[in-house]
């Protein structure tokens, strides 16, 4: 990562830290679990999303389409949606919380962080109107039924990138 990059994902974690202090956004709570568990985990998926990606320039891997719009489904404490966002800047992002409290985490971290190019839907999956080339789905509740909703979202020739466990693989 680029210093700019790197000095919004270490605002991302104090600001993350504050807020789980008072609201539940992850039940990882130590910094350096937070960094190689989600930070760690998303960056890695960026770069094999967007291996090129340059600040300003979203490429994704040879093979795929280009991507240029990303929606993160049941965002949480915004991961995978914001390490995203932050690997490659040029990536137009939805995040979709349904929880309030969440949501309004999502809003104030998009703030301070000076992210162009993102939008907080607070409500449910079912009720956001739009696609999006890439869709995103990690740690979500009950995966099962929220499997064909993130199906729904993704775009005509879009993606779906499902960051998920050994016992989530069969039902994926």
């Amino acid at each position: 990562l680029a210093p700019a990059q790197l000095a919004q994902a270490s605002a991302y974690l104090d600001l993350l830290l504050r807020w789980n202090a008072r609201i539940n956004l992850t039940a990882v709570r130590e910094p350096d679990n937070i960094v190689t568990r989600h930070f760690g985990e998303c960056f890695f998926a960026a770069r094999q999303l967007f291996p090129s990606a340059e600040i300003g320039v979203a490429h994704p891997s040879p093979g795929l389409a280009w991507v240029g719009s990303v929606i993160d489904l049941g965002s949480g404490a915004g991961v995978p949606g914001l390490p995203l966002k932050i690997y490659a800047p040029a990536l137009r992002l939805v995040l979709i919380e349904s929880q309030n409290k969440k949501a309004t985490f999502l809003h104030e971290l998009v703030r301070a962080l000076d992210l162009r190019d993102v939008q907080v839907f607070g409500g449910r999956a079912e009720d956001f109107p739009d696609r999006a080339e890439l869709v995103t789905l990690r740690a979500v509740e009950h995966f099962g039924d929220v499997l064909p909703v993130a199906a729904s979202l993704v775009a005509p020739a879009g993606h779906l990138a499902l960051l998920i466990g050994a016992s989530q693989v069969a039902p994926a």
